[in-house]
């Protein structure tokens, strides 16, 4: 099951769904809470649950990695053996998720309870009031009161500032500039900081 993060409901993100001419389920959360409640913070993000509703994997990056930001800005595209990389390491993820499958908990790839819990980040009080500043952020700029809406967007960027998926919403609804430059300044700002975390995964390319 996918699901898109995306406060416009379908009239944003119905085109991209249809595009991709999926086989599967897509949800579209217009309030982001399937992000707050399982701690994805950047796209593609993933969460293997069981058919008992358990979690076997937390929250981690879907075969994406950090090789995302050697993009040519001018170009869009990417160093050959950076895009081999990045391929391999979708393909690879891809296999993990069909061994996982096939074989249930036997899979390799598959943690334990108390492994997966270890993985799973608490969230903070910090992280709650960032989710709360969005939601007010939301409401008032739907209601066009958009310079009350900012000073929200903004406390929650401060909060949170490394929760991309709120960035990318509040760019698209209140940013008042080009979404794309203020992406590409927040990665530089980042500087050694990782804007996609490692997958722990044994044998990851």
């Amino acid at each position: 099951m996918a699901v898109a993060l995306e406060t416009g409901g379908a009239a944003s993100a119905a085109e991209w769904i249809n595009n991709a001419d999926p086989r599967y389920p897509c949800l579209i959360d217009d309030r982001h809470h399937v992000a707050d409640l399982y701690g994805m913070v950047n796209v593609a993000n993933a969460v293997w649950i069981n058919e008992y509703g358990q979690i076997v994997r937390p929250v981690e990056p879907a075969g994406v990695s950090d090789a995302i930001r050697s993009m040519d800005r001018t170009t869009g595209q990417l160093p050959q053996d950076i895009h081999d990389l990045i391929e391999r390491r979708r393909s690879f993820y891809y296999d993990a998720i069909r061994d996982w499958v096939t074989k249930g908990d036997k899979s390799v790839y598959a943690l334990s309870q108390e492994e997966a819990l270890n993985r799973m980040e608490h969230r903070s009080y910090d992280d709650a009031l960032a989710a709360a500043n969005f939601q007010m952020g939301v409401h008032l700029h739907q209601r066009s009161f958009i310079e009350d809406a900012k000073r929200y967007f903004n406390e929650t960027i401060r909060l949170k500032p490394l929760g991309w998926n709120y960035r990318r919403q509040i760019w698209n609804l209140a940013a008042s500039g080009d979404a794309r430059k203020l992406y590409w300044e927040a990665l530089d700002a980042l500087g050694d900081t990782p804007y996609i975390a490692s997958i722990q995964m044994d044998n990851m390319p």
